[in-house]
């Protein structure tokens, strides 16, 4: 005999939440796993004593975490999906019939709090990890990527005369514009009205586009993130070396760690980040830049007395320090007497238009030097090979899986926020992760250990 369903809604029913989400299920561990409750302490102060009641602060940052935790940007949606989903109502602490917060508080209450409280909960996380045993601390992978602004290229606008390029004004004439134009870099002349702290950036073989530049430390153990910031897009990433290390160090300091090696890429590569981590005892495997040569062609230098030899056996002593044009650098002159190279063979070809021969080298050679060295040992090729399996899969994710494809807030210090938050819901997810395989493992352990007899019913247990 078929069977027909007759659905009739109950007016009451007899439920508890808590026996319909399975033990196994994500957001059950981690309700039994993150406590936020002390948030409430450290954003009382952003509260009045009167008036309608906030959010929760608790709800808040796990609606946040949902967010990120499934890949959704919109504020609205992740409550939409709250109300839809029993295990986040577990995880949330809400029943079916109760009302979630409305979407546009989320909104309000991320401007309301400020940096110190997403820095306390990201740490706060970070120390969970430590404290499972998850973070080494003494190798760090440092990488950016560029996170997409809320803001059109359409949107831009000419800046008003700042005093540099009031300089270009002054020095040139009235119908030189062009020339000034040329000067001036693009975000120096052009600003988004939408997004100010957005900057105008390019990726190889992509069009411009406006964004915040996200950076991230990654330990090469279980790759946890360990630091994270944003700033903007037009900066070298050599320029943010001190910012990303500096807050690594700052974060696992507190739980009793220490960075011993840095890993990242050419773009870090700086007199600036070298000597930084010398001061600091750390090691840099940081590849030189392109435009460095470790030797130069027909010139051989002595490091101890600084100068250069010719193939003739010509010195070339240390004349001055100059200032690369448009550049942070400097650069030291050696230059030979202009009697030496006057009757000389090779002047043609060494001198080319000059009356005397001459060569340079960045002032930070030594750190160029050292760096060079170490990444062609082959430990200095491990390391670099670590990197890209460190912290690259992990921007990807982040990118793709964690909802930082793009930033549908405005300035640096919400972005940063974002980051944290997303670096926040990935290190949790590691940490679930890594409980899981731990109780495998030892489940293992347990059964490898008893008499073989017993096996067979251990494993059909398991």
């Amino acid at each position: 005999m078929q069977g027909i369903k007759d659905y009739q809604e109950k007016l009451f029913l007899n439920f508890r939440l808590s026996e319909y989400v399975p033990k196994e299920n994500f957001y059950r561990h981690l309700k039994d796993t993150l406590d936020l409750s002390y948030l409430r302490g450290l954003t009382k102060k952003y509260y009045g004593s009167e008036g309608q009641k906030s959010i929760d602060t608790e709800v808040f940052f796990k609606l946040m975490l949902i967010g990120y935790l499934e890949n959704i940007n919109s504020d609205r949606q992740i409550v939409e999906s709250a109300k839809m989903r029993m295990d986040m109502l577990y995880f949330l602490g809400y029943d079916l019939d109760e009302s979630l917060p409305w979407h546009s508080t989320l909104s309000r209450t991320r401007k309301l709090f400020g940096k110190d409280i997403f820095w306390e909960l990201f740490r706060n996380i970070l120390r969970l990890c430590v404290e499972k045993g998850m973070v080494c601390g003494k190798t760090q992978a440092v990488d950016s990527a560029f996170i997409k602004a809320n803001a059109s290229m359409d949107s831009l606008v000419e800046r008003e005369l700042t005093e540099k390029s009031k300089r270009f004004l002054t020095e040139l004439t009235a119908n030189e514009d062009e020339n000034v134009n040329r000067k001036l870099k693009h975000n120096e002349r052009f600003v988004s009205p939408t997004d100010p702290d957005s900057r105008v950036s390019k990726k190889p073989n992509k069009p411009r586009s406006l964004d915040h530049l996200g950076i991230i430390s990654v330990d090469t153990e279980n790759h946890v993130i360990c630091g994270a910031l944003v700033d903007f897009a037009d900066k070298k990433d050599s320029d943010t070396t001190k910012k990303i290390v500096g807050q690594t160090v700052e974060n696992l300091l507190e739980t009793g760690l220490s960075v011993d090696e840095v890993l990242a890429d050419a773009g870090y590569s700086s007199g600036a980040s070298y000597s930084f981590l010398e001061e600091n005892n750390i090691t840099a495997y940081i590849p030189v830049h392109g435009g460095y040569k470790p030797e130069k062609t027909g010139f051989m230098y002595n490091e101890n007395e600084d100068f250069y030899t010719c193939t003739q056996g010509v010195k070339l002593p240390f004349k001055s320090i100059k200032k690369e044009k448009n550049r942070k650098t400097q650069t030291k002159e050696y230059r030979a007497m202009k009697t030496d190279c006057k009757y000389c063979l090779l002047k043609k070809q060494c001198c080319k238009n000059s009356n005397y021969g001459q060569v340079s080298h960045s002032i930070d050679k030594p750190y160029y030097d050292k760096a060079y060295t170490l990444l062609n040992t082959r430990k200095g090729r491990q390391k670099m090979r670590l990197r890209k399996s460190t912290v690259e899969p992990v921007w990807g994710t982040l990118l793709h899986f964690r909802g930082m494809k793009k930033v549908y807030t405005k300035g640096n210090a919400l972005a940063t926020k974002q980051l944290l938050m997303a670096a926040a819901a990935y290190n949790l997810k590691k940490l679930l992760g890594f409980n899981c395989v731990k109780i495998a493992v030892m489940t293992i352990r347990n059964i490898v250990d008893k008499p073989i007899s017993t096996w067979r019913t251990q494993f059909l247990l398991f």
